[in-house]
């Protein structure tokens, strides 16, 4: 795999990902034996299991959004916790409601 010069950038969608836009193209086998082929200006993403991909240009820059950017590829980093949120309980008369319907 030839080395990528751009700085990992921490994105979100509905999952934390690492990911380098290429500035040449780049290709590899990953470990279940695929190869991904990307052209400059694609991403290399890596999700929080280590896995590796290539994403078309087009199709991240419409779903991801960027977080922040990480020291190195080397960095440990998870997803955040989620925060807490009280959840009230349904009122007794929309459960009524419910049970009327069903």
């Amino acid at each position: 795999m030839k080395k990528v010069d751009a700085e990992w950038n921490v994105y979100r969608t509905r999952f934390l990902v690492k990911a380098k836009q290429l500035t040449q193209p780049c290709s590899f086998v990953d470990f279940l034996g695929r190869e991904h082929h990307g052209r400059e200006g694609d991403y290399l993403v890596e999700s929080t299991d280590g896995t590796q991909r290539i994403a078309p240009r087009e199709i991240f820059e419409d779903i991801y959004v960027v977080m922040g950017s990480c020291e190195s590829s080397e960095t440990k980093w998870s997803p955040p916790e989620k925060p807490e949120v009280e959840v009230e309980p349904p009122s007794r008369r929309l459960l009524s409601r419910r049970a009327m319907v069903v």
